[in-house]
Parts: structure tokens; sequence; C-alpha cells
């Protein structure tokens, strides 16, 4: 058996290294959604398990000072160049692209290593960059040698730059910014990417100014005083500097390599022994904590993804992408800043025993400035019954008549592989507990009249699973075909016979349905068995394997998925039937949002049972749900919230004047308050005063719900109605299409 991360062995799970063991039960294959995410390190906020590090950078000097002094530079380990060769050597014979390592790929490894230490071009100055051309066509001939002198290098260059900004900014701090003027009329950039390096010292000076200004006015106007925001900032620099000066030559090492790799793509990544040890113990089943999925980007901490039905997940305080910015202990525990703090740092003060509380000051990925709030968390277990797919049922009256969906939520594609191979004949796993549940379904109460796959934030889990699931809506006929380079592609396929629904079925998916989602989205769609509704999904059709090097290990991209139409689930994800407003950043989240993601592809499809009728039927179906929802609250809710994420996006530069700021969070705050009392006042519900009050009173009735309200999900409702459409359209083509013998009648 394999996970759909996986090809032989195991699969690492980090943004831009998240590590994945093939050896996981139900609830790791659960916890382990196979959503991978891009850049920085990634770890589990759990105790239990020393998160995997990230590489903090440091190193050392060229011209000396007094500020650089006592920074050593790094060199090789004896044992890099070896290991060094053993990657180079992986990567030529065993990833699934064959790219010759020569000028170009040196090239596209310089310009990745620049951006892995300096995306943001707030560190080096062009007269560096200048200097360091020299390697742009150098590191595939050192790379074949096993020579890390020119990676050594770049990197303690850089140390030398990242030492000088941070004594900067700390020489700025002791000075006092008591004075600073914040109705000056400036502004700062958002997104530094596609900027020009800064000709000399006193450009960076300027750029770190207003960067020392950001963070202080953004402390400013969520409440601090300018003696705290002096004191918060110094402590913040200091141990970012201090920090930095603790990097070893394995991070170094690390870090270079994994700019080489991810030429190939943003799966592929070695780890080092620590991390590879670190994430070991991640691998405890004690999972207690919050169950997210964090890494490092930029200076900040960054949610990648939220572990299903666990506690960050329940509280729905926080989502993918938001920043962490402090971390307190219990109700009342100081907050402590942790902007620039190493990942496993981070991961340290967030994870907790069971019962306890954490505080988190969180930058929401919806806002386009540096606004904080403050959210509580309390730490619980993961446990194995909250992953399993459960049922509801849905009762919508449609067309003046009462009908019956039912609801089958599953947030995983889990198996216990532990009591499989004990043999166990009661082993759980996704397709059993959903035949099960099915089952249910029909022969409780009136039955149902239609069916509801909900895959939303799924990130997928074991491929076998994802074969089996599609098993139970179609006779027989492949479910996924798994291709690694140049050789034919292994096809899985159903073949008992037997179905567990028959009926009419939908499947509603989101852009974080990822992996094993897409594949059993992607064949029942491909058979036309049932309907697609909702979002573009992510587009996680690799498959890595982790190999073993005489030090540490490679996370190797092996194969990819594609569906048994021939189309790759990689980098375009399956594209729903009937679309619903976007509810994740698809530019920030998605395969697609991944540096040298691999393309979308087909190859030869598979022989297989199909049907058109839906495809036929979609110009109805679609018109009959915009008809539905044209006016509809809470779509027209959502399209707002989508809208308003796309106006923020195309910013490009934030205020850095205090009114000016002022002025845009009060806009913003009455916008939102606007908007959702609009949506309470359309469904009767009186409005509320203040957008805190709202929070109170969400944080109430969650607290009061013990079962979520099917009906209270417009995006389950409007799929339950759009599948009862079907149905209706697909009666009526049926009446039409059957011939005047069968029942002596004949249709004008």
């Amino acid at each position: 058996m394999h996970k759909t991360d996986d090809l032989l062995t195991r699969d690492d799970r980090r943004a831009d290294g998240r590590t994945r063991l093939y050896r996981f039960n139900a609830l790791l294959a659960m916890v382990l959604a196979a959503i991978c995410l891009n850049t920085g390190s990634a770890a589990w906020a759990e105790p239990g398990a020393d998160a995997a590090p990230q590489v903090a950078i440091s190193t050392a000097p060229e011209p000396m000072d007094a500020a650089t002094e006592e920074i050593a530079a790094l060199s090789p380990l004896d044992v890099h160049p070896r290991t060094a060769l053993g990657i180079v050597d992986q990567l030529r014979h065993n990833h699934y692209l064959k790219k010759p390592l020569d000028d170009q790929l040196s090239s596209e490894i310089f310009e990745k290593y620049l951006s892995l230490l300096d995306g943001a071009k707030v560190y080096f100055t062009e007269a560096d960059i200048k200097e360091l051309e020299k390697y742009r066509y150098l590191l595939d001939d050192a790379l074949v040698r096993g020579n890390l002198e020119p990676a050594f290098d770049i990197f303690n260059r850089y140390q030398v730059r990242l030492d000088e900004r941070l004594n900067f900014l700390l020489t700025e701090l002791n000075a006092g910014i008591g004075d600073m003027d914040f109705e000056v009329d400036e502004n700062i950039e958002i997104d530094r990417e596609n900027a020009s390096w800064p000709m000399d010292s006193a450009e960076l000076d300027a750029i770190w100014h207003k960067r020392l200004k950001a963070a202080a006015l953004s402390m400013k106007l969520n409440g601090k005083d300018m003696e705290e925001i002096q004191e918060l900032l110094t402590k913040r620099y200091s141990n970012r500097l201090k920090q930095s000066r603790q990097t070893k030559s394995e991070d170094a090492f690390q870090l270079y390599v994994n700019a080489f790799a991810s030429t190939y793509d943003p799966h592929t990544q070695y780890f080092s022994p620590r991390t590879s040890q670190n994430f070991n113990i991640n691998m405890s089943l004690s999972l207690e904590g919050i169950g997210a999925v964090l890494r490092n980007e930029d200076e900040y901490t960054s949610v990648v993804e939220l572990v299903p039905a666990g506690p960050a997940d329940k509280s729905g305080l926080i989502s993918p992408s938001d920043r962490i910015v402090s971390v307190g202990q219990g109700e009342k525990g100081p907050l402590i800043d942790v902007v620039g703090w190493r990942l496993d740092d981070v991961v340290e003060l967030i994870r907790g025993p069971k019962g306890s509380t954490v505080r988190l000051e969180i930058i929401p990925s919806a806002v386009d400035d540096d606004s904080t709030r403050v959210i509580q968390i309390t730490r619980n277990t993961v446990k194995l019954e909250e992953q399993a797919a459960q049922k509801q049922v849905l009762e919508l009256t449609h067309n003046g008549q009462s009908r019956r969906i039912g609801i089958v939520t599953i947030p995983t594609f889990y198996v216990d592989f532990k009591a499989v191979q004990q043999g166990d004949p009661n082993y759980k796993s996704t397709t059993r507990d959903v035949r099960r549940l099915i089952n249910e379904l029909q022969t409780e109460g009136e039955g149902i009249d239609g069916l509801v796959i909900d895959l939303r934030n799924n990130g997928g889990g074991s491929l076998q699973e994802a074969d089996s699931l599609t098993g139970l809506f179609i006779k027989s006929g492949p479910t996924v075909q798994v291709k690694a380079a140049s050789r034919r592609a292994n096809v899985y396929a159903d073949t008992d016979g037997e179905v567990a629904w028959d009926g009419p079925m939908a499947v509603l998916v989101d852009r974080l349905s990822a992996s094993a989602s897409e594949i059993f989205a992607g064949a029942i769609q491909d058979y036309g068995r049932g309907i697609i509704i909702g979002n573009q999904t992510f587009g996680k059709g690799t498959v890595q394997t982790l190999v073993p090097l005489n030090r540490g290990q490679l996370k190797i991209t092996a194969a990819k998925f594609y569906r048994v139409s021939g189309q790759s689930t990689q980098h375009q994800g399956v594209l729903p039937d009937i679309e619903f407003p976007e509810t994740f950043d698809s530019e920030r989240i998605g395969e697609s949002s991944l540096d040298d993601a691999m393309p979308w592809d087909v190859i030869q499809p598979a022989v297989y049972p199909q049907t058109n009728q839906i495809e036929t039927l979609l110009p109805e179906l679609t018109a009959l749900h915009d008809a539905r929802t044209e006016d509809d609250p809470d779509f027209n809710y959502m399209r707002a919230l989508s809208d308003k994420a796309r106006e923020n996006r195309e910013r490009t530069h934030v205020s850095l004047k205090q009114s000016v700021r002022t002025a845009e969070k009060e806009q913003e705050d009455q916008w939102l308050l606007d908007l959702e009392n609009g949506l309470r006042v359309a469904k009767g519900e009186a409005p509320v005063d203040s957008l805190d009050a709202l929070d109170e009173l969400r944080k109430a009735e969650q607290e009061a719900e013990e079962e979520p309200d099917p009906a209270k999900d417009p995006l389950l409702t409007e799929s339950g109605h759009i599948l009862l459409d079907l149905i209706s359209l697909s009666h009526q083509v049926a009446l039409v299409e059957r011939s005047p013998e069968d029942d002596g009648t004949s249709i004008q």
C-alpha cells in the first residue's frame, strides 16, 4: 500500500520541505493531508514532536567591521561534498523530469538561491550581486565535483548583510523612536520580488527605516504605546541577531542543495539528519496541540494547513496563510513576539498539553496591511473518530416537494495500516465507513433522493482508499493512472462489480481538496457518474518517495497522477462543473501558486465506460443555479468577500501615515460590519453594533451547537438543490427518450 503522495516508501510533508512517512495509521493519514505548499520550513504545532527547524540564516564576513567581527565564516563539513554528489545523482537519474545539469540550470539554481536568501531584495546591494554573478554559470560544474565553496561564499556574504541590517535596526531603536513622525505622507512597497537590487547601503538604510516604521506603526495601530513598541522591537531584532549567529554549516548546506532541488519542482527537497529525526518525533501518535501545519515565510510563522476537526479548525478563528506575530500561554500570560524566530522555537511555544490554552496574535490573510488580532485556542488531542467520514441528512423543499439529500463528509482518505498488517478483518478505512454510512442513509427513515460527497478541505491520504472509494460508485473500470518517467502508466481499477450507491450524486470540492480528493473527484467527473461542484481543486498531482542518503534524506518527485481520461491532476487540479464563489486565495494557495510547479499534461486515456448526460445538462443546470443564487444573501455575501480579497491583492503599497491607515481600517471595518449586518437582516436576524459583538455572538452560537446543521451551510444547501435539479432534468430526459412502445403513448 502507499499514500497518494508516496510511490514506494514515504513522502515528506513540509512547505518547501513537508515530510510524510509511509508508515502511518488512519490518524496520521488524516493529519498528513496531501497538500504540499511552497517555501520555507513546515512543522507540526504539536507536543512531543520537535518541529523541523527553520533554516535560520546567518554567516560571516567579507569586509570586517566592529558589527561583524564576532561572526565566523561557515565552510562545508567534510561529509557535505559526498552528500551533494548523492543528491546530484538522484536528481539526474530518478526525478520524473530529466533536466541536464548545465549552464541554464546553473543560472536557475543561482536565482533560486538568491531568492531563498533575499527574496525581498533587502539585504544584498547591486554591487554584491555584480560580484556574485561570477558564480551564475559555475554552480553546475561545482556540483558535479562536490565543490561547495561558491555556495558558502554566497551564504557568508549574506550573513554579513543580514548582520548589518539587524545592527542598523538596533542602532535606530537605541537612538529612540519616540519622535518617529507617523503623519508623513509616505508608503512602503508590499512585495519587492520584482524590485531592483538597492544601489548601496544608503538605499538599504532608507528601505529598512521604512520597514522599522511599518512595524512600529502596525503595533501602534494595535494599541501599543511607543515605549512598549521600542522594547518589543528591540527584543525582536536582538533575538533575530542572536539566532542568526547560531547558524551552522548544516543550515547553509541544506538551504543551498534545496535551491538546487527545487529547480526541478517545489516538492523535491533535501532533509538533514536533524530535520529527519525531528520529523520522526513529530509523527508521535499522541498529537496534542492546536492541530496546525506551520511554515516559515519571510520573518513570520504562517499557517499552511489546519488538521480537520483539530482544535484550530474547530475554533474557526484561524485560516491558512494567516501569520503568527506572538504567542501567549493561558488566558493572561504575556504575548511573546516571535517574528524572526526559528520555526522549531515557535512550535515549542504553541504546543502544549491537552486542555491548556494558547493565545496567538495573528495577521489574518484577508487583510492587506499588518493589522493584528488575538485569538485563543484550547489545545486538545486530535481524535481519530473526528477524522472519520460522517453522515447527515439535508431536508430541502425543491419545486414544491420535500426531498432528502444524504451528506457524507470525508475529512481525509484514511486506512488503519497497522490493523491491515495484523490481519484484523474489522480494520477502519474510508471506504468501509462510507459504505456503511450510505447503507444507513438508505435504510433509515425515508431514505434519500440523492447523495453529496463533501470533500472540502480534504487534503488527501491513501491512494488505495481513493481507488476503492471510487469503486463504490462504479460497477467496474479504471480509477486512476500512476506514471513514472519513461514508463507506461500503472492503472488502478475496480473489479468487484458491486456498487454501494447507483443513484444521483454530487461531489463538493474547494481549493484545499487535494491529491486523493482530486483522484476521486476526477474519476467521478470522467465517468459522468456525478456532478462536481465548488472550486478548482489544489492541483497536487505528483508522487514523492523518500530516498536515504549517506547524510539525511531526499524527497524526490518520481511519478505523476493521471485521471482515467488521461488528464493530469497536477497544477490544474479538477475544474468543477458548477463553480461557487472563491473562498480561498488561489494566487497564494494551490499548486499553481508554487514556483517551478510541474505542468498539467495529458497521457493516453484508459479504457472506461462513460456518459455525457451531465455534460449535456450543464448549461441548464448552470442557468438554474445562477437564477437561484443571483439574489441569495449568502452567495452575495461570499461574492462580496471574494471581490474584496481580489481588490486587496492588487494593492502594491501600504501607507505609513497613521491617519490614512486609521481611516482605511475604519472603512474596512465598517464595510465588513455592513456586509455582515446585510446578511443578518436578509436572514431575519437582528443586526449587531460592532465586529466584536459579532465575534462574541458567533462564539456563543458555536458553543451551544452540538452538531453542525447542514441546512445552515449555504454551499451544502445549494449543492443539494443542484443535485435535485440534475435529478429532475435527468427524469425529463428519460421520459423524452422513452420509446412509444414502452407504454403505448407518444410524446408530442
